[in-house]
């Protein structure tokens, strides 16, 4: 009996060793609590360095596979109010409105009511000669060759004297008219490819002439009104108000000085959109599942430019402000560039105008990743730190898919 229990005792003691041995096994080869910063913390210690909690900042939006990943703003809207930026902040976006033009040039093509085909003459009988070749087509996607209203300006206020100022500002039908002054535009349409606010600003015309609504109210009743964008509005001074409204700003020396509007703000296609993150995100959902247009239909924006010898575009080898890239090739739709990042196909745009600078990235090819950056300061790079972000969620691997 007595060697019955030892031997019993000597097995269970074997046992209780195994455990304790396949106990440590196990225990080694399981990471204890993790050291990694979360995603959400790496994103911020990109922004929150960049300003104080009273200067004029940033609003900062990025979405994945149709969700919010990362949304927070820093600073203020304005130095007399102090009023903190948040997503229902609305700022000046700048060139980021090409988009929306864009959009509503193929609303009215896909109604019926226009053509990419359709010329200058066509639209405006009397636009001049130059006029008879350049189409709709070229003035979305910047080979139409139209002069640069800025120069125009200039030249004419060289000649006869200051005309424009941030109080007596441009509008759009006075670009319309020192176009129909012209002879001729820079090149052939399809000839080359030049960035144009000028086409622009005759898109915006178009929309106005063809929808018989101004182009405002065309964008509220087939954009922004159907994707409930509530407080995005086409701002025209003593027209209309914004709205939480992020005043412009540039950095003088180490102080900040108000630079809101200038002699150019009044334009209307070319960038006189503003928005919010809050709405901004709903025209990412839209655009990410074709609510406004189906994706055949939309496909056009997406198909970068060929010249009309069929090669590949490139920026002018003369560098000026709207010359970001000169010589080197770019890869245009309609209101978006298309050039790749790291290999990702990704449709992107740039705002830059009197003490704002906006961004818009979208990775269009599996990731579903989206970065906007809204900034009512002028020495911030919002398309720079929407690519650290990229870099840094396309690093992460739980972020990968």
């Amino acid at each position: 009996m007595l060697e019955r229990f030892e031997g019993g005792l000597v097995k269970l003691k074997l046992i209780l060793a195994v455990a304790a041995v396949l106990t440590f096994l196990t225990a080694a080869q399981t990471p204890g609590p993790s050291l990694e910063v979360p995603t959400d913390k790496k994103i911020d210690a990109l922004f929150s360095v960049l300003t104080s909690p009273d200067a004029p900042g940033l609003a900062v939006l990025v979405r994945k596979n149709g969700r919010t990943l990362y949304e927070r703003s820093y600073g203020v809207r304005d130095l007399h109010s102090k009023v903190l930026i948040d997503a229902h902040t609305n700022f000046r976006l700048a060139s980021c409105t090409k988009q929306f033009t864009a959009m509503a040039i193929m609303l009215l093509v896909d109604d019926g009511k226009l053509r990419y085909d359709e010329t200058l003459a066509e639209l405006f009988p009397d636009f001049p000669p130059y006029g008879n070749s350049i189409t709709v087509r070229n003035l979305l996607n910047h080979t139409s060759g139209l002069p640069d209203y800025e120069d125009l300006m200039e030249a004419l206020e060289k000649a006869k004297g200051p005309r424009w100022t941030p109080e007596r500002q441009i509008q759009d039908a006075e670009v319309l008219q020192l176009l129909k002054k012209e002879r001729a535009g820079k090149f052939a349409p399809g000839a080359s490819w030049s960035y144009s606010n000028s086409g622009y600003v005759v898109l915006g015309l178009i929309v106005a002439n063809v929808s018989g609504k101004s182009y405002g109210e065309f964008l509220h009743t087939r954009i922004f009104g159907p994707l409930k964008m509530n407080h995005t509005i086409v701002f025209q001074k003593e027209k209309n108000e914004v709205a939480n409204r992020a005043f412009g700003h540039t950095k003088d020396n180490d102080a900040f000085k108000e630079t809101d509007q200038s002699s150019t703000s009044a334009t209307l296609g070319d960038g006189g959109i503003y928005s919010s993150l809050e709405d901004l995100a709903k025209w990412d959902e839209a655009l990410g599942n074709h609510t406004l247009l189906g994706d055949k239909e939309f496909q056009s924006a997406r198909t970068p430019v060929k010249l009309a010898d069929g090669t590949e575009p490139h920026w002018p080898k003369e560098p000026n402000d709207d010359n970001l890239h000169p010589g080197k090739p770019v890869r245009y739709g309609f209101g978006w560039f298309l050039d790749p990042y790291q290999g990702r196909q990704r449709m992107r745009h740039t705002g830059s105008t009197m003490g704002f600078r906006t961004a818009i990235e979208r990775f269009t090819e599996g990731h579903g990743l989206s970065m906007i950056i809204l900034s009512n300061r002028t020495d911030l790079e919002p398309e720079k730190l929407a690519l650290e972000v990229a870099d840094l969620i396309f690093n992460e691997p739980h972020l990968r898919r």
